[in-house]
């Protein structure tokens, strides 16, 4: 009777853990070579139009987006994608520019045959996403940015730039730490979060993370988002300034959504929230086209 008893429940306990999961969307990863050969790691799951196409960070990877993916693929089909040096993509490429990890996100559209697409990036990937716009502008229906084009006037001279990189040349392990730890988080954000980041970002090929460094630097963001000619929104933390009406003179729109008490790791730090704001960003951009 125990036995019979045993058995029943977990023949209920698999029934019901099939029907909660039947619905879900089995993500399918790919590869793609981008403009200069280097292989560009991909994934996407879930399915539904406009597409959401995902781009990490400097130093980052598409995992960055794990707490994206299941909500957003519910209702759409979503895109992560490792930029050419980062995560499981290519390391052969020369120079590690904004334009080069542009083309990288338009071949992953590409190859897809994305018809209408909404860019996503974060910090870094920002930048990234508006140059892909403009390797494929009529498949790009919006871009949203997640803490990033806070002060997109800000002009930085050569000795800044070498102020800032001279810990990370030194050493760029302790450095990448240090400035990581210092800058991208509150005091009480969670310890085993900050390892994680921290440790993840510290790993990255040198070359690569130094060199797309200095192409953040020397991106003139006005100019670039002079070109694009779709609406801009954002969802950003509180911790760093934005400078909106700069936002708003450089592009054809420019709204943003502020979260309280998190740093630049945003959809990480408060996934819940970040998903909240950024289903409302979504409605409201599809809402105008």
């Amino acid at each position: 009777m125990k036995q019979l008893k045993f058995f029943a429940v977990t023949l209920v306990l698999t029934v019901l853990g099939i029907l909660l999961h039947a619905g879900e969307a089995k993500p399918v990863a790919g590869t793609v070579k981008s403009d200069d050969g280097i292989p560009i790691r991909y994934q996407v799951t879930g399915k539904g139009e406009p597409a959401l196409v995902f781009v990490h960070g400097w130093c980052c990877d598409r995992t960055y987006w794990d707490q994206q993916v299941p909500h957003f693929s519910k209702n759409y089909k979503v895109v992560t994608i490792d930029l050419a040096g980062h995560g499981e993509s290519g390391l052969a490429r020369k120079e590690w520019t904004t334009q080069s990890f542009g083309q990288d996100v338009a071949v992953v559209v590409k190859k897809l045959d994305l018809k209408k697409v909404i860019l996503l990036g974060h910090s870094m990937g920002g930048g990234v996403i508006a140059e892909a716009t403009l390797l494929i502008p009529k498949r790009v229906i919006g871009l949203v940015g997640v803490d990033t084009f806070n002060t997109i006037e800000r002009k930085f001279t050569r000795e800044q730039i070498d102020q800032f990189l001279a810990p990370s040349r030194a050493d760029f392990v302790k450095g990448t730490q240090n400035f990581i730890r210092a800058i991208m988080f509150y005091p009480d954000a969670d310890p085993a979060l900050v390892d994680k980041i921290a440790n993840d970002m510290a790993s990255a090929p040198p070359e690569v993370g130094l060199g797309a460094m200095e192409a953040i630097f020397n991106l003139d963001l006005p100019a670039l988002l002079d070109k694009v000619k779709v609406p801009v929104y954002c969802v950003n933390a509180d911790k760093f300034p934005i400078d909106i009406e700069a936002g708003k003179r450089h592009t054809v729109s420019f709204k943003v959504k502020i979260m309280p008490k998190v740093g630049h790791f945003l959809m990480m730090e408060d996934p819940k929230t970040f998903n909240r704001l950024l289903d409302e960003t979504l409605k409201e951009l599809t809402q105008t086209q």
